[in-house]
């Protein structure tokens, strides 16, 4: 286990990109259900006022900071993290290593027929992925059974959830014991941009941590949720800078 830090409550693992894979790996080869968190800032704020998103997080196996806004706060808090670990590449890094490896994935969410066109790019990009199973993220309560049938069958290495934060992580810790999975992840919008519907920020925009600003000049219905960002950096300026570890 790294060490981890709790920024407003959350903890988030001290990982670099090199450090997370090596745990997805360790997660591929043991049994159970390892559960993977990718929060940012609105996430974190959201957590702060949803107990049954923090306890997801709280009992993840690993909490990797996907974020710029959480590596900003840890050097307030006086624990800097090393680096940004964002969800998407952190998802194409893994891929690429089930791919070299004779894994397996399966994905579930977005919109109709979205996660079947990321699956043909994704084994397009890593030549020996084997994507056994898609599934849209359009479904009602008394169907959960269903796909949890469906996703059992196919047995896959990780299990990638794109239902939109809280859903995706309290659906995997809702069936953690009988899910047949060595790994699940929550991608939110990754399958989005992998199907080629969303595009993905420019290098600079990734670089300068402003991924967000280009998500919302593609989306600016967005905007309601664009306002955790300077409410999370002011509830961290006045936190109690004790509460980090």
């Amino acid at each position: 286990m790294s060490d981890r830090i709790k920024i407003l409550g959350v903890p988030v693992d001290m990982v670099n990109y090199a450090e997370a894979l090596e745990r997805f790996k360790k997660f591929i080869e043991k049994d159970g259900v390892s559960l993977i968190v990718t929060p940012n800032s609105e996430i974190v704020v959201n957590a702060g006022k949803n107990p049954d998103l923090m306890s997801a997080i709280e009992q993840a196996e690993m909490v990797i900071p996907d974020g710029i806004g959480l590596v900003y706060a840890s050097k307030i808090l006086k624990h800097p993290l090393e680096e940004r670990v964002t969800g998407i590449d952190f998802l194409g890094k893994s891929l690429d290593y089930l791919s070299k490896n004779g894994k397996t994935v399966f994905l579930f969410g977005s919109k109709p027929g979205i996660a079947a066109k990321a699956a043909e790019k994704m084994e397009e990009t890593y030549p020996g992925l084997k994507v056994v199973g898609t599934r849209n993220g359009y479904f009602k309560p008394e169907e959960e059974e269903e796909i949890l049938a469906e996703i059992n069958n196919a047995a896959p290495d990780l299990l990638c959830v794109a239902l939109g934060s809280p859903k995706q992580e309290l659906f995997v810790l809702k069936y953690k014991d009988r899910l047949k999975t060595k790994a699940a992840i929550g991608v939110g919008g990754s399958l989005d941009v992998w199907s080629g519907e969303l595009k993905r920020a420019p290098e600079f925009y990734r670089k300068h941590g402003l991924e967000w600003l280009y998500r919302f000049i593609q989306e600016p219905s967005r905007y309601k949720r664009m306002a955790a960002l300077p409410l999370f950096m002011l509830k961290v300026l006045f936190s109690d800078k004790s509460q980090t570890k």
